[in-house]
C-alpha cells in the first residue's frame, strides 16, 4: 500500500487574534483606554438557532400527526416531550452564548469585567500593584493579582495563546505606569500586514 500527499491548494490562514482589541473610552475616569474583549466562539446567530428550533418543531409535530392520524398517538406525545427539552436545552445554551471577559485598560485602572450567564463580576486593579502571571501549565489560565486580590481571566481564549495574551497585558501595564500613552498591538500589526 501507498500513499501521495500534495500540497494544499489552499493557502494557510493568516494569524488572527484570539481576542478583540480595541481603543475605548473609559466611563470610570473618562480617558482613552485599551480594551480586551475575550468571547465565547459561538457559530450560530440567535436568528438562526430559533429558526433551526422552529423547523424541528414542525417536522417533529408533522411527523407525530401523521402517526396520530394512522392511530398511534403516543408518538404525538412522545414528539412534545422531544421538543420541549430541545427547547429547555437551547435555552441552557443561550444563557451562556453571551458570556465574555473584558478587560480595561485607561490611565493607570486596570477594570476586569466577567459576564458568566446572569452573573457579573467586576474587578479594579491600579496598574502600579498588579501582576499578570501567565499560564503556568499548558491550558491553564492567566492570573490578575494586586491589592489582596487575584482573578483569572482567558477561558475563551485558546490554552495555546494564553501566554500571548498575558504578555501582552504585561506590556500595556508597563507602559501605563511610566505615563506613555497606550501601546498599539496585534490591531495595527494586523493593519500593516494587509
Amino acid at each position: 500500500m501507498s500513499t501521495v500527499t500534495a500540497p494544499s491548494p489552499w493557502p494557510a490562514p493568516a494569524a488572527a487574534p484570539a481576542w478583540r482589541f480595541g481603543r475605548v473610552m473609559s466611563a470610570a475616569n473618562g480617558r482613552e483606554g485599551l480594551q480586551w474583549v475575550l468571547r465565547r466562539n459561538c457559530s450560530i446567530t440567535p436568528r438562526q438557532l430559533i429558526g433551526v428550533y422552529l423547523s424541528l418543531c414542525a417536522v417533529s409535530l408533522v411527523i407525530g400527526a401523521a402517526f396520530w392520524w394512522h392511530g398511534a398517538p403516543f408518538v404525538m406525545a412522545f414528539a412534545g416531550v422531544e421538543v420541549l427539552l430541545v427547547g429547555l436545552a437551547l435555552v441552557i445554551y443561550a444563557r451562556h452564548a453571551a458570556d465574555r471577559e473584558t478587560v480595561t485598560l485607561s490611565g493607570r485602572l486596570l477594570v476586569v469585567e466577567r459576564w458568566l450567564g446572569p452573573q457579573v463580576e467586576r474587578a479594579d486593579f491600579r496598574a502600579e500593584w498588579l501582576s499578570v502571571e501567565p499560564a503556568q501549565a499548558q491550558g491553564s489560565l492567566v492570573e490578575l493579582a494586586g491589592e489582596g486580590r487575584r482573578i483569572q481571566i482567558g477561558r475563551f481564549v485558546r490554552p495555546e495563546h494564553r501566554a500571548a495574551l498575558a504578555q501582552e497585558l504585561r506590556r500595556a501595564l508597563r507602559r501605563a505606569q511610566s505615563g506613555l500613552p497606550p501601546l498599539e498591538t496585534q490591531e495595527s500589526e494586523l493593519e500593516s500586514q494587509r
